[in-house]
Order: structure tokens, then sequence, then C-alpha cells
């Protein structure tokens, strides 16, 4: 936040001392907005211009996309405002430099005037105030990370095994829910009647009850 605000103070400071740099003396004590923008590729005439084709127009376009990046915290359009100020500024400079055989500040109303420095100045501003702000927060276009994916529908592969599902009813469930039965399981061996151990039987012999000697019944045979 402190950055945001710090950053925001310096492009408009910058802006102001843009705007406001035309309306100073930049050559032989006359303001930048008597000098058309081609004398700057052309020569630099006495010739007075109007205020739409003079070198204020270039530095309100650069204010208006200082501001407009402001609002936006683009730190790209404050730095292409700076970029077009700091370009005027410097073939101003140069084109001075051509004409009077050098580099000659503020004498005797000859030279670079108060104007031009502002301009300067204006420019730093913005570069200063595009390298303070942060810029702006992309937050829709982030991509989640860290966060569960949102499933509208529930995965191809069902409910975890750990819970039941809930479309289930009770009487859905699996015989093993219900508590143990006397039904053998499905995949474990089955008896089978007819494998079963023989059972031997012995016919056992009759006595004779009708022997009048009295005698004891013979033993039973042995056994095979």
């Amino acid at each position: 936040m402190i950055r945001d605000t710090a950053g925001s103070v310096l492009a408009l400071a910058g802006a102001t001392a843009v705007v406001w740099s035309p309306f100073r003396a930049w050559y032989d004590g006359r303001p930048g907005r008597d000098y058309a923008i081609d004398e700057l590729f052309t020569g630099i005439t006495d010739a007075k211009t109007d205020l739409l084709g003079s070198i204020l127009l270039p530095f309100a376009f650069a204010a208006l996309v200082t501001l407009v990046g402001v609002l936006l915290r683009s730190r790209l359009l404050v730095s292409v405002a700076g970029l077009v100020v700091l370009g005027f500024a410097v073939l101003w400079t140069v084109r001075i430099g051509q004409v009077e055989g050098g580099l000659v500040v503020g004498t005797d109303g000859k030279g670079l005037g108060e104007g031009v420095g502002y301009a300067f100045g204006g420019a730093v501003l913005l570069f200063l105030g595009a390298l303070v702000m942060p810029g702006r927060h992309h937050t829709a276009g982030t991509s989640r990370v860290g966060r569960a994916p949102r499933h509208g529908h529930p995965p191809l592969d069902g409910p975890p095994r750990d819970r039941p599902r809930a479309d289930r009813s009770p009487t859905d469930r699996a015989p093993a829910d219900e508590g143990p039965t006397d039904r053998p399981p499905a995949d474990g061996p089955r008896s089978d009647p007819s494998s079963a151990a023989p059972t031997q039987t012995y016919d056992m012999p009759t006595w004779d009850r009708d022997r009048d000697d009295g005698s004891p019944p013979p033993p039973p045979p042995p056994r095979s």
C-alpha cells in the first residue's frame, strides 16, 4: 500500500512537471509552447506556432498516459510516458547544441531554458514512480496453487472406500454388513454328501432263544 501510494505520487508529480515545462522558457527566452514539433527535425525558427501544434502536445499526451497508468497501476504505461518526455527533451537538447555550436545553458537568454529542466525532471520522476509502483496484482488470471479442485460431479472411480455411498439403501448393503450367517462363503469349499466316509453296519446274529439246554449263546463272529 505504501509503495503504491508513493509510486502514484511520484508519477503524478512528474506528469505535472512535464505539462508545466512548455509554459516555461525553452530557448532564447521563449516558452516551449511557441515552438512547433517539426522544428525538432527541420531546425529552430523564429516563427510562432499554435498551441495544438507545439511541443505541449506530446507532453500533454505523456501526462494523459501517466494518469491512465496510475489508475490502472500499470508500470508499463508510466514508463512509456517517461520515455516520450525524455526522447523529446533529448532531441531538443541536440537541436540547440547544433544551433549554438555547443551545449549552452541559460546564458543571457540563450541556450537551454528552465523549461527543458522541468522536462528532464518530470521524466526522472516518471521513471521513479514506475520503479516504486508495485504494479497491478493479477488475482483473477492466476492459477489456484495449493487449492483442492472443485468437482461438480463425483469422480469416475466412485466415492472413497472408507465411507459408504450416499445413494445406497440399508437393504442394498453387502451380506458382510449384516453379521455372520450359516451360509458358507461363496468362494469357500463346498461339502459334498457323496464324498463323506461310509459308515459300516453289522448284522447282529439272532440268538436262538428256543434252546432248551440252557447253554449260553454263541459269541458273535469276529469283525472283518
